[in-house]
């Protein structure tokens, strides 16, 4: 009896390391690495084409660069190993005065772009905290 209770202890501690293992490894690694930042970037920039409202605010834009430096953004943010070397998102985003009903729709691309490129849930939650902090350097502005 004492012997089976010892193995469940086993089994018990080690479930809970990997759960912690897992929350300490960074968004970037739990989205899947530098594979899944691209994927991501690319159907986002897929959603944007074809979502009329959202695209007016990229139909000028050099759409290489965009994808090149929202991947470095994204991966840094998310803790990855890319230094991002792009203009401030004030810097982005003046003269756009975009709505706060257009920021939403370009998070809900964004969130089917992440769930084409199978990113569970929890982990796309984790990615929309994080970009929720520069929200307000991106509105009417």
């Amino acid at each position: 009896m004492k012997r089976s209770k010892f193995v469940v202890l086993i089994i018990f501690l080690v479930g809970l390391n990997a759960c912690s293992s897992i929350s300490q490894q960074s968004v970037y690694a739990q989205m899947g690495g530098q594979q899944k930042i691209e994927q991501v970037v690319d159907n986002f920039i897929n959603e944007i084409e074809f979502d009329p409202v959202i695209f007016e605010y990229f139909k000028d834009s050099d759409v290489d660069r965009f994808k090149e430096k929202f991947i470095e953004h994204l991966c840094n943010l998310t803790g990855g190993p890319c230094e991002y070397s792009g203009d401030t998102m004030v810097q982005v985003h003046t003269g756009m005065n975009m709505s706060e009903a257009d920021f939403n729709r370009g998070v809900d691309l964004l969130i089917n772009a992440m769930t084409k490129a199978q990113i569970p849930h929890t982990v796309q939650n984790k990615v929309l905290a994080i970009l929720a902090t520069k929200r307000n350097e991106m509105l009417y502005i």
